[in-house]
């Protein structure tokens, strides 16, 4: 990662957030892309599926990262819009998310997030973030 790109967000800020909550790790994140995981256990509904929000919280988790490293020093992204269909359940293990950029503008990015499970999409979503000066 570019430093002049690097969010500033500390491992604490993290760690003390809804994603260290979730349990949510980046693994990746740039301009163009984000990955991240986040367990099934703990993120459940009372039915022991995996919860449509936890889905969404790992969905604009990673779009918002990489629409931050877009936006650029001085700059933030913001959630403007959220949409997301899932498509099939998980019950236990890890899903791992990937985000990738659909429009880097000057003053919006939107990103498209597959979460999976091996090999089996569980959701896909659309991020639209708007960009900021902080």
């Amino acid at each position: 990662m570019d430093d002049k790109h690097t969010p500033m967000v500390t491992a604490d800020q993290i760690n003390n957030s809804l994603l260290g909550r979730m349990g949510i790790t980046l693994t990746h994140v740039d301009q163009e892309s984000a990955t991240g995981t986040m367990p099934v256990a703990g993120n459940t509904q009372p039915y022991g599926l995996l919860h449509g929000g936890a889905s969404a919280v790992l969905a604009e988790t990673l779009g918002s990262f990489a629409a931050g490293m877009h936006a650029g020093p001085g700059r933030t992204a913001v959630g403007l819009e959220l949409n997301i269909t899932h498509h099939r359940s998980a019950r236990d293990g890890i899903v791992t998310g990937l985000a990738q950029a659909v429009h880097r503008g000057r003053s919006t990015a939107t990103y498209e997030i597959i979460i999976s499970q091996e090999d089996r999409r569980i959701s896909t979503a659309r991020l639209t973030c708007m960009l900021l000066d902080r």
